[in-house]
């Protein structure tokens, strides 16, 4: 599951997501340096690349990237695509060999916009070695955004499919085709109060606020979380300030967000909303919240040596953070 959002607002570009999970995977605010050597299993390692942040994993002193921005404004999501995914079982001689678990750094230590995107993809071939037995690849497609563009990419059994994207908006299954046009069923909601269109001579009108939305899907599902958070996001107003745009873009997210126990996994496993980010790309501000955690807390990539050779990280803060107005309490 999960949901992916770019945003412009405040003179900048935001770009982040829900992860949607039964539970936490021991995630990090990750920042990876520009001479933090990039190893790939069939490539060279790259010693020296552009600098990113986001959220991973480390395995084995590796970072398993769930979502990254990198410092020249470019971001990416990986979002799960079961059962649509199929990867190379064999080596392209011709083309770049790069894991599902790879991917990440090899796009986001290269590439300075969506262009450089488009051409690196189309000399590479995304192979389904595993990180580790324990972590073989997953069903995964990929959100990739910048200042000017977005796109979604999916790799199936017809081969690599690199969609353009005009809602800067994905989620899951299925594949990203079908959301757009799904769209064209809803082109009927509005914010506003709507007109009377049944019957003019019995003099209709709305019980009150929200009747022009009837029939945005309030489910969880990819689908319906594709289609309202468009209506959310289309309907918003542009933040002028860093904090308002910070705000608005934590708010659309949790208008699609999980409540934990309100969804059940494919093992009957409690999904929630296990962290949102937001990430202002445009100056490497990496915020999040949890699902135990309300707090927006923030991390300027800006702010440590993007010149080192180690990785930073940050513990997540889950523990909910109260803010006591009574003295006794302080």
């Amino acid at each position: 599951m999960c949901t992916s959002l770019a945003f412009l607002a405040a003179k900048d570009f935001y770009f982040g997501r829900n992860m949607d999970i039964d539970k936490s995977m021991g995630e990090q605010v990750t920042i990876t340096p520009r001479n933090f050597p990039l190893p790939f299993r069939e490539e060279q390692t790259i010693s020296r690349h552009y600098a990113f942040v986001g959220m991973a994993c480390v395995r084995d002193g590796y970072p398993l990237y769930s979502e990254a921005v990198n410092e020249k404004g470019v971001g990416i999501t990986c979002l799960a695509f079961s059962g649509n995914a199929v990867y190379a079982d064999k080596l392209n001689p011709n083309k770049h060999n790069i894991s599902t678990f790879e991917l990440i750094h090899w796009l986001m230590g290269q590439c300075a916009n969506i262009t450089q995107v488009r051409a690196l993809l189309a000399k590479t071939n995304v192979t389904s070695a595993a990180f580790s037995e324990e972590l073989p690849p997953a069903e995964t497609h990929w959100h990739i955004a910048d200042e000017q563009e977005s796109v979604v990419l999916e790799i199936m059994a017809d081969g690599m499919h690199i969609y353009d994207n005009p809602t800067g908006v994905a989620t899951n299954n299925p594949p990203f085709p079908y959301h757009l046009a799904n769209l064209n069923y809803y082109l009927n909601l509005t914010p506003k109060f709507p007109q009377n269109q049944f019957a003019e001579e019995l003099g209709l009108k709305p019980l009150g606020v929200g009747y022009g939305s009837v029939g945005l899907p309030g489910d969880a599902s990819a689908i319906s979380r594709f289609i309202r958070l468009n209506f959310l996001k289309a309907n918003s107003p542009r933040p002028e300030t860093e904090s308002q745009a910070v705000n608005q873009f934590f708010h659309l997210l949790d208008g699609v967000s999980m409540i934990r126990g309100a969804q059940r996994g494919y093992h009957d496993e409690i999904c929630q909303t296990t962290f949102n980010c937001c990430v202002n790309a445009s100056r490497g501000i990496f915020y999040y919240k949890t699902y135990d955690n309300h707090q927006i807390t923030a991390v300027d990539m800006h702010r440590e040596n993007l010149d080192g050779s180690g990785l930073i990280r940050y513990d997540l803060i889950q523990e909910e953070q109260f803010r006591w107005e009574q003295e006794e309490y302080q």
